[in-house]
């Protein structure tokens, strides 16, 4: 009953508007004076700052960072041109290139926001231009910016990897293989809705010296997930120094097209403290919650009453992947991880669900969350600068959020897919 009264005062101030990182924070104050814990309140700052201090978590504002550089320094334009290049001519026209181009940035950002802001801008403007209804191009911007946190490098890999322990370089790995059959899944959605209603799209190949032209505008913006991956499976940098060799990559290739100037640095930078801050503040009050929940032994009593039903492996996967579908729905996708690991992790552990598998399946959720009313995370970041309503762009997006499922779905229960590569390239497991 404990855990049914704490999940249910966080909701009830998640309903009532309380912002995310004090609704949680405040969930923990309560808990722990009603049970008469008062001195353990002493510890929140010590907790809080503790959480935040991991040295795997020194990623994720060097990534974020990265993601603006490379917004603000023209990569993002040169990639769409290439993608443009390479699919523009098949059905569904510059809705493939959306995709395509979204596949190429996740291999530098990580992040679904920096894409659905940064690319997605260029994409929507350019589809809108080509004939497309504004609502369809904001769908499908939404929805190809949800392939960025899974293929590496990957921001919630990160977080995941630093909450459980798990080798980032792993979930990095594990991370491709979905991703890759994520996005031909949204291309084949795409190509069957783009001959039924009549998507525009160019009739014929890019020719082959302005294919080559596009190729080699982007070809240094194509080297960095080859540096960044490359670096980390030859053990060259950790994939928290991956995100610092990107952020310089970002810069130089910047500051060398000329579309990246000093004065424009001080912008980039603000910007990315700000998100860095949001989330990293999160993240520390988050850590004060786990410890409640450990404390209370909440893991124990779960596993225990799963035992006693009787649950196999393959109902636990389905009680966790329902509960953070559910909770996708009101809380923004790293909350989500930093509420139910505490809980998650002892329970997957217990019935044999491998840790590397379940932070892929874990990612995918939250990104089928970025894209469902009401905190549909990339539908905001869209609906920002689309200006579409949110309703018509949640209805519009069903289609990839079926095949984001059905991914999903696939990748729980088959988990060789997204363990092949790990076994392949860093042995054991």
């Amino acid at each position: 009953m404990l855990t049914l009264y704490i999940f249910a005062v966080l909701i009830g101030l998640l309903a009532i508007n309380v912002p995310v990182v004090a609704a949680i924070g405040l969930t923990s104050v309560i808990f722990f004076a009603v049970l008469g814990q008062g001195n353990f309140l002493a510890m929140l700052p010590h907790r809080m700052y503790f959480g935040t201090t991991g040295f795997t978590l020194l990623a994720i504002p060097f990534f974020i960072l990265a993601g603006n550089l490379m917004n603000t320094g023209g990569i993002t334009r040169r990639i769409f041109r290439f993608a443009g290049a390479m699919v523009g001519h098949v059905p569904g026209g510059l809705g493939q290139v959306n995709i395509v181009a979204s596949v190429i940035f996740s291999g530098m950002s990580g992040s679904a926001i920096a894409d659905a802001a940064g690319l997605g801008q260029i994409e929507h403007k350019a589809m809108v231009d080509d004939g497309y209804d504004p609502v369809v191009s904001a769908s499908l911007v939404a929805a190809s910016s949800v392939i960025g946190p899974v293929i590496p490098p990957s921001i919630p890999f990160v977080l995941y990897g630093a909450i459980t322990g798990v080798s980032v370089a792993r979930l990095f790995m594990a991370g491709f293989l979905p991703g890759i059959i994520m996005s031909l899944g949204m291309m084949a959605a795409l190509a069957v809705m783009a001959k039924r209603r009549n998507y525009p799209c160019s009739s014929c190949r890019t020719p082959a010296r302005e294919a080559w032209a596009s190729f080699r505008g982007a070809f240094w913006a194509l080297m960095a997930p080859v540096i960044i991956i490359g670096g980390i499976m030859t053990g060259f940098f950790t994939p928290t120094e991956a995100s610092v060799v990107v952020c310089f990559y970002a810069a130089i290739l910047g500051f060398a097209y000329r579309d990246l100037k000093l004065r424009d640095l001080p912008g980039v930078l603000f910007v990315s403290l700000q998100q860095s801050v949001s989330l990293l503040f999160i993240i520390a009050a988050a850590n004060f919650f786990g410890w409640l929940i450990i404390h209370q032994k909440i893991p124990d009593r779960i596993i225990a009453g799963l035992v006693a039903m009787g649950a196999s492996q393959a109902h636990v996967l389905i009680i966790m992947m329902g509960i953070v579908l559910m909770l996708g729905c009101f809380i923004e996708g790293n909350a989500i991880f930093l509420i139910t690991l505490p809980i998650f992790m002892p329970v997957a552990r217990m019935f044999g669900i491998d840790l590397v598998n379940f932070g892929v399946v874990m990612t995918l959720l939250i990104m089928i969350g970025n894209l469902t009313p009401p905190v549909g995370m990339c539908l905001f970041a869209v609906d920002n600068f689309a200006r579409v309503g949110i309703i018509p762009l949640s209805r519009e997006v069903l289609p990839y959020l079926a095949v984001i499922f059905a991914v999903t779905v696939l990748i729980a229960f088959v988990p060789g897919i997204s363990l092949f590569l790990p076994r392949l390239m860093m042995g054991g497991m």
